[in-house]
């Protein structure tokens, strides 16, 4: 199999795919035991239908986004680590690249750790023997980086046979659920714990590096259309079943973990299996889209061996409890990262006709322009993230949810300094980024399959 994913290029046309088989992976990315955590977290700390609400508001926006961040990936043809570059520098996308693998690795780390916990409550299940989690934690951060190594085409053949699975799963589990307890306890009071906007925003830093990054898959599309609707059938579907579903059988069952909930119906061995499969696709991207970022730092570093180094250092910060600081990590990325999705949709948009996004086009050492943005959209998620949900200050509101703040504000602000830009630095403007004109995706192509 090769495993040339063209990280320090755009990928030809000759190796596009079509909009499911990229939806496809979005879903299972979505599909996973950190979702099934959040679930379980709103259902005991929100109404029921509140927190249903706050799930597909925030999985909405997430497609909504999605369709842009899917649209820059797919006509350049590059990641999402490539794009940092064009729009923020040589040495600034090497910095902010830097930053995007250190986050992804830190979520592949807590990934790890999620796989750990319920691959042991598993095995204690069927044998009755308690092993250590750590232990388990390492054998499935071993099976993730082996899939991250071989690169896009591994994870979309493990996509399209984990998601069918997936999704049978999670309807019989809620038609098995239904019939053994009833509806009743849905509607069961509970301490409030979570705001409607709150729980918006952890809903939507639950995917938003994935939207972020969402170049990383969208440049295998065969068309921007393509890309698209990938982008919001992936990222709207894919990240709000599996809340929804363990919003509502956490509150069936009055359960507090997935893996025993599914014992409890009598799945155990089916979901054993399945979710193994889930949080393996899952996983395995984080791996992916951390070795594409760091090599993208030099022409030098090479994916695989990336990949290979990064796997190692995550499964070792996994098998050490980096889980147990799940909520306050995705907060944290929700205000870092998104903002950059914000600015290079912005930088897109706002410089099409300018060479720098082509590929091998020289780019500035640092576009303190593009930085600026950035860094600013970082402080509005900041100062609007309340202190009791997040690191914030919540001097004022905009959204309720800061880290759609961040990514509204960093593109506003690279829009208004455009014109000033062009006064100051009118050379600088003149190469402002644009679409690759080397190998780029059809424009008027079709959305099928």
């Amino acid at each position: 199999m090769t495993t040339d994913d063209y990280e320090h290029g755009v990928v030809p046309q000759d190796q596009r795919k079509g909009w499911l088989s990229i939806a496809t992976i979005w879903i299972a990315i979505g599909i996973d035991l950190s979702g099934a955590f959040l679930g379980v977290a709103l259902a005991s700390g929100m109404a029921f239908w509140p927190a249903i609400w706050a799930t597909i508001a925030g999985s909405l926006l997430l497609g909504l986004i999605a369709i842009a961040t899917s649209y820059v990936g797919a006509v350049t043809g590059l990641s999402s680590a490539m794009i940092s570059r064009a729009v923020f520098g040589k040495v600034g996308g090497g910095i902010l690249a830097f930053a995007m693998s250190i986050s992804l690795l830190g979520w592949f780390a807590v990934q790890a750790g999620f796989f750990g916990t319920n691959a042991q409550i598993a095995f204690t299940e069927f044998t009755g023997m308690d092993i250590p989690v750590p232990i388990f934690t390492g054998i499935g951060g071993v099976l993730m980086a082996v899939t991250a190594f071989w690169g896009y085409r591994s994870i979309n053949k493990l996509s399209m046979l984990a998601v069918p699975l997936l999704l049978l799963l999670l309807l019989v589990s809620i038609v098995v659920a239904f019939s053994m307890n009833g509806t009743a306890a849905l509607d069961a009071p509970v301490e409030s714990l979570y705001s409607f906007g709150g729980a918006i925003s952890l809903v939507m830093s639950l995917f938003i590096l994935g939207v972020a990054t969402a170049p990383d898959m969208a440049r295998w599309a065969k068309t921007p259309k393509h890309a698209m609707l990938s982008g919001f059938v992936g990222f709207f579907f894919g990240n709000s079943i599996i809340i929804v579903v363990s919003v509502v059988l956490a509150r069936i069952m009055d359960g507090t973990e997935l893996m025993a909930i599914f014992f409890a119906l009598g799945l155990g061995a089916v979901a054993v299996v399945v979710l193994i499969l889930a949080q393996w696709t899952t996983n395995t991207t984080n791996l992916y889209s951390a070795g594409l970022a760091f090599a993208a730092i030099s022409a030098r570093i090479d994916r695989r061996t990336a990949t290979v180094v990064l796997g190692i250092i995550g499964i070792a910060v996994g098998v050490i409890g980096a889980a147990d600081y799940f909520v306050e990590f995705i907060l944290v990325i929700g205000i870092v990262i998104a903002p950059f999705g914000g600015v290079y949709v912005a930088a897109f948009a706002s410089g099409r006709k300018g060479p720098r996004w082509a590929h091998g086009a020289a780019v500035p050492t640092v576009d303190v322009w593009s930085i600026a943005a950035w860094l600013v959209g970082i402080l509005v998620a900041v100062a609007t993230t309340d202190p009791s949900h997040g690191p914030g200050f919540g001097w004022f509101t905009l959204t309720a949810v800061p880290a759609l703040d961040g990514m509204i504000v960093g593109f506003l602000v690279y829009l208004a300094l455009v014109p000033l830009r062009r006064k100051v630095d009118p050379d600088a403007a003149a190469s402002a980024p644009v679409a690759s004109e080397e190998q780029p995706a059809r424009l008027d192509g079709g959305v099928s399959a």
